[in-house]
């Protein structure tokens, strides 16, 4: 399976590449909320707990969430937009092979 180079991809690529990028379906006259579908399942499947345990438990996680739903945010466009930001971080990561270090705010 071919993959794109780590560290080459925009925010907007690597979401569509891991499949949480909301695309629309729009045919014709037809429209309608954009979906998430496409991507990488394991991948995508790996990505949707991680960021509702995080928005439990880890405070910066907890403050972007709270802010998004304030903001009028459904819960699951929250918790996709989580997941759309942490993506490049991730990708950072492995690029440059370095640890997970948790920051305390």
């Amino acid at each position: 399976m071919a993959r794109p180079a780590l560290g080459t991809l925009t925010r907007p690529q690597i979401a569509a590449l891991v499949g949480v990028a909301p695309l629309h379906g729009d045919r014709g006259t037809l429209r309608g909320r954009r979906m998430l579908w496409g991507g990488r399942a394991p991948v995508r499947t790996v990505l949707s707990m991680g960021p509702l345990v995080a928005t439990r438990s880890h405070p910066r996680i907890t403050a972007l969430y709270a802010r998004l739903l304030a903001a009028g945010k459904g819960k699951k466009v929250a918790l996709t937009a989580w997941r759309q930001k942490f993506l490049p971080f991730l990708n950072a990561l492995l690029k440059h092979r370095t640890p997970w270090k948790d920051q305390v705010v």
